[in-house]
């Protein structure tokens, strides 16, 4: 019998060429160009080399030696990495951050001995690591805004439009599609506002050493502990953190629940995606709405007449990655051994960008469906059509104990005649629910009218002030962003 692994193919040489290694579906599928850029290695390293750059001018302005060549090799060279040269080191030493050292050495030999001067490894990959959030969280906040813009938009268009509402997905006291989609916008609202908290309470870790105390630095300056603050104030400044600064007390690292407090924002955001494509794919399975389709667009391999709503359900499968990976910023936040333990390094390497691609994946996905919502009217009125008798039992029951029947008395009319009023919707397609009632005593004489208007309240003018009050001021603050369109890679 030949093994399993008889059946692979072969991969030919012996490096297998360019689509033999695994790639990563959010690099390849999903997020857009703007966030693979930002959490690339060429961004990554070159935040560590303008920390080195900070740290040096800061540490030349407070006397210590370091000649203006050596702060203006660095400067030159800043994005000239040698990833070769990086990637040998660190075969040999075992190291990625004195590997770039060494290598950003070789690239400006005038600094060689100064860079990395009193820090540790965390005072340039956890600082680093602050600037590529801010930008990440800057452009999740744009993509949020957008998707607010988008359903409120087609919120508006169809803010009087009445629709079944559902509870327990069964059929309800109605409401308008517009109102639906303020539901959908009210939760990007709240996302929106988490990110934004996140990104104005977001720190440097700051210049603190080997467990926090700043010790290093201190020995630096001969004791001098004001100039150890100068330094750090510096630093922030020139990383544009003067307004937030750094965090009073850290150990080794900054405070891992900075990162559960983030990765929380962005599964909150991710839940509300998630709510908004369930509730679209709901829909299209009635028939009530459907989500954009490209002219040749393949909906089923087999079943060539489906149409799938396929961006819905990629939003939600990345948005459920998101939300997990919530759950390992907390438990690695809590499992930090005293002033620090390593195994926080390679989870965050996978949790903190992928949860940063993905959402951006999703975002892009629930701005097109936003923009390009179909709602078929025909379909929502037939739906209407069938349970507005049972709808119209809820101002029935009131008009009723108004003229002095007992309440629960007649609710179970109510109750008794839907049974078979429902039997006979499904049985023979008529739904007689209001004439079996009109033979009851308790309703005898009441009249009530089927205009689904009738029944959505106040549904339209909600959308209205939804509109104006919550709405608007986000597009005012984002405006500038908001024309972008999505771009959709796959």
């Amino acid at each position: 019998m030949n093994h399993p692994d008889s059946v692979l193919p072969a991969t030919g040489s012996s490096d297998g060429g360019p689509h033999a290694g695994y790639v990563s579906p959010l690099e390849t599928r999903n997020a857009s160009a703007a966030m693979r850029r930002l959490w690339s290695d060429q961004v990554r390293f070159g935040l560590w080399r303008r920390i080195w750059l900070a740290v040096a001018e800061g540490e030349r302005e407070l006397g210590l030696p370091i000649p203006e060549a050596a702060i203006a090799e660095m400067r030159a060279k800043v994005d000239a990495i040698d990833f070769a040269a990086a990637a040998r080191h660190e075969t040999r030493i075992r190291h990625d951050v004195m590997a770039h050292v060494l290598a950003f050495g070789e690239a400006a030999p005038s600094a060689k001995g100064v860079i990395h001067l009193g820090m540790t490894s965390q005072d340039v990959v956890c600082n680093a690591e602050v600037l590529q959030v801010r930008q990440a969280l800057g452009l999740v906040a744009a993509k949020l805004a957008r998707g607010i813009d988008r359903l409120a938009t087609f919120a508006a268009r169809h803010r009087d439009l009445p629709t079944c509402g559902f509870t327990h997905f069964q059929s309800a006291q109605p409401t308008t599609v517009g109102k639906r989609a303020c539901t959908w916008t009210q939760d990007l609202v709240i996302a929106l506002g988490e990110v934004e908290r996140s990104l104005a309470e977001l720190r440097l870790k700051g210049l603190r050493g080997a467990t926090g105390t700043q010790a290093s630095y201190l020995e630096l300056f001969r004791g001098d502990a004001a100039k150890v603050e100068a330094l750090e104030q510096s630093f922030a400044r020139r990383l544009g953190f003067e307004a937030t600064g750094c965090w009073s007390v850290v150990g080794q690292t900054m405070p891992r629940l900075q990162d559960a407090r983030i990765l929380g924002a962005l599964a909150i955001a991710a839940a509300a995606i998630h709510k908004f494509a369930t509730d679209v794919r709901l829909l299209a399975g009635l028939g009530e709405l459907s989500e954009p389709i490209e002219a040749e667009q393949v909906g089923s391999s087999a079943m060539a007449y489906k149409r799938n709503p396929m961006r819905c359900e990629r939003s939600c499968g990345l948005a459920r990655f998101v939300q997990g990976l919530h759950a390992s910023a907390l438990q690695t936040a809590s499992t930090q051994w005293l002033e620090r333990s390593l195994d926080d390094s390679s989870i965050r390497r996978l949790m903190i960008p992928e949860a940063f691609l993905a959402l951006d994946g999703a975002l892009d996905l629930l701005a097109n469906v936003a923009e390009g919502l179909e709602v078929h009217e025909s379909a929502i009125r037939r739906r209407l059509a069938e349970e507005l008798p049972f709808l119209a039992t809820e101002p029935l029951l009131m008009m009723a104990t108004s003229r002095g029947a007992d309440r629960q008395e007649a609710h179970e009319v109510i109750r008794r005649q839907s049974r078979e009023a429902q039997a006979s919707l499904r049985e023979r397609g008529v739904n007689d629910l209001l004439e079996r009632l009109a033979r009851e005593p308790a309703f005898r004489g009441i009249d009530v009218t089927l205009d689904a208007r009738d029944f959505v309240g106040l549904a339209p003018s909600q959308v209205d002030r939804f509109l104006r009050e919550v709405v608007e001021p986000i597009r005012t603050r984002h405006a500038a962003t908001l024309a972008e369109r999505p771009v959709l890679r796959v």
